[in-house]
């Protein structure tokens, strides 16, 4: 089974990175955000993956064509083709598309231009720019047995700000610190059933027109989750992720 990464999004709040490269490589530890959200589906047995590639394109190609160069030591043997022999016993099994959809195309265009790629009836796809400890399998089997055309996780945010409750006499009851909020919001880390290419247009953003048109058809279900969920949209982000990185505190390193 495949899964989409949209990787193509300049990242216009992250520009202290992106400004040299594409969100997805943004590192968390000694390795790109694109590499953790691939090691969490290749925990899960998913392997093949499809990458949308749009803004600096080309340094996601690079990072994984000299993968072994950049990883560890390898052996590099010229009468074999030169094949790259790394000499680190984890070695991720990937199968990995690269698919330029264009620099400005929309979400909804990216994975429209991929449709030839798709082989089987059900598909993955994630945002490069997300990690999570979802339950990749539960989350698939929840989608076959609501047989939608699309599901998606829905996630409780942690609110931006501390909360008042604030009494009818204008004093306040209690401070609440940065709650997780009861409102639903979209997570991400998508099933689609093959059929959405018949829902997507070029010009589509995914979660507006597409999922619009889905909505109204009654033709998308919400998987409520509730483990770790964390986007990397700010540079603060990237610093939080790190920092839970280098604690050794990832709720998303499933594959320990």
């Amino acid at each position: 089974m495949k899964t989409v990464i949209l990787a193509g999004g300049v990242g216009m709040r992250m520009k202290e990175y992106t400004g040299q490269i594409p969100k997805p490589l943004v590192h968390i530890g000694d390795r790109p955000i694109i590499w953790h959200i691939m090691k969490l589906y290749s925990y899960y047995g998913f392997n093949e993956f499809i990458v949308c590639l749009g803004y600096r394109g080309d340094k996601i190609k690079d990072y994984f064509v000299n993968y072994h160069e950049l990883k560890d030591d390898f052996t590099l043997q010229l009468s074999n083709e030169n094949k790259i022999i790394p000499h680190s016993q984890d070695v991720e099994d990937w199968k990995i598309t690269f698919a330029d959809t264009g620099e400005n195309t929309n979400t909804g265009g990216r994975i429209k231009k991929i449709e030839k790629y798709i082989d089987g009836d059900d598909f993955f796809c994630t945002y490069g720019d997300g990690v999570s400890n979802v339950d990749l399998n539960a989350l698939l089997e929840f989608h076959r047995r609501k047989g939608k055309i699309a599901t998606l996780t829905a996630i409780n945010p942690i609110s931006q700000y501390g909360i008042l409750d604030i009494a009818e006499d204008d004093v306040i009851n209690s401070f609440r610190e940065k709650p997780r909020l009861s409102q639903w919001i979209n997570g991400g880390f998508f099933v689609f059933n093959r059929n959405i290419f018949s829902h997507l247009h070029d010009g589509d953003v995914l979660e507006k027109d597409t999922f619009g048109r889905l909505t109204e058809q009654r033709e998308i279900a919400a998987y409520r989750f509730k483990g770790f969920w964390e986007c990397m949209d700010t540079f603060k982000d990237a610093e939080q992720l790190n920092r839970m990185w280098n604690e050794n505190i990832a709720p998303w390193r499933v594959w320990k």
